[in-house]
């Protein structure tokens, strides 16, 4: 289950959390973005002590979209130590997900 929260910066959540981050970058037009939902909710049960989920809204943040350079919904990005290691665009499976992070670690 997701947890709302409100940072003063996507930087001061990036450097402030204590594992790394998985930020799904989505929007709520975007069918395949829908399709993510679940997808993350199992991740989340699976890795919930090993990573933190984050949903960004890229039409409430373009700013933090355009930063990262988000051209394509969904896009996953792999936070490691406050900077960006991997990337994900589009629609995977939970456990190729789950593998591919398991290996970021």
């Amino acid at each position: 289950m997701s947890v709302k929260k409100t940072f003063g910066s996507f930087k001061e959540l990036l450097e402030g959390s204590d594992l790394p981050v998985l930020v799904d970058f989505y929007a709520t037009w975007c069918g395949p973005c829908h399709m993510m939902a679940p997808i993350l909710e199992e991740v989340n049960r699976e890795m919930n002590q090993q990573i933190r989920i984050v949903k960004i809204d890229t039409d409430k943040y373009p700013q933090i979209a355009s930063q990262y350079h988000i051209e394509a919904l969904p896009t996953l990005v792999f936070f490691k130590n406050g900077q960006p290691v991997d990337r994900i665009e589009g629609v995977v499976r939970a456990p190729q997900l789950i593998q591919r992070l398991y290996g970021l670690l």
